[in-house]
C-alpha cells in the first residue's frame, strides 16, 4: 500500500509517529516515520492493569522510539455517534496529551479497525491466513495509522 499520496504522508514526512489502539485488556501499538519506513510497522502489545501504567508505559515508548506525534483510536459507532468506550478513550487521551506534552497529539477515528485488522489476517499468508490474537491490537494501531496518513 503506497500512502506517499496522502497529504498527511508530505506534512508528517520524516517525523515518528506512534499510533495506540487502547485497549482495557490488550492495547496495540504500531509505528510509522513517513518518507524512511515503506509502511506502518507493529511495535508492541500492552497488558492493560491501569491508566496510570498504560500512561507510563506508552510515555517511555514516546521517549524510547523518539515519538514526535502521538495518534490515539478513538473508538465510535459507524454512524460516527459516541459510546461509553468512546467517553472512555476521551478521558484517557486527557491524561496521556498532558503526559507525552509537548508531542504532537492527535485522535483518530477507529470504527472497524479489528475488523480489518482480523480480515487483513485471514486473507494474508504473513499470517497463515489466520487471526493472530497475539498481534491483532497491533495491526489495528497500523490501520489506525493508515487512516490518520489518509485523511
Amino acid at each position: 500500500m503506497d500512502l506517499s499520496q496522502y497529504p498527511n504522508f508530505k506534512r508528517f514526512s520524516g517525523r515518528n509517529i506512534l499510533a495506540v489502539d487502547f485497549g482495557t485488556k490488550v492495547t496495540g501499538t504500531a509505528t510509522f516515520c513517513p518518507g524512511r519506513d515503506p509502511f506502518p510497522l507493529l511495535c508492541k502489545n500492552i497488558i492493560y492493569q491501569s491508566d496510570e501504567d498504560l500512561i507510563k508505559e506508552i510515555s517511555e515508548l514516546v521517549t524510547e522510539e523518539g515519538i514526535d506525534v502521538l495518534i490515539l483510536g478513538l473508538p465510535l459507532f459507524t454512524d460516527g455517534t459516541e459510546s461509553k468506550m468512546t467517553q472512555r478513550v476521551k478521558e484517557f487521551a486527557k491524561l496521556l496529551s498532558a503526559k507525552v506534552a509537548p508531542t504532537e497529539f492527535h485522535l483518530q477515528d477507529e470504527t472497524l479497525s479489528s475488523f480489518e485488522a482480523e480480515d487483513r489476517m485471514k486473507n494474508s499468508p504473513e499470517y497463515n491466513f489466520k487471526v493472530n490474537m497475539k498481534k491483532i491490537d497491533m495491526l489495528a494501531a497500523s490501520i489506525i495509522l493508515e487512516d490518520f496518513i489518509k485523511s
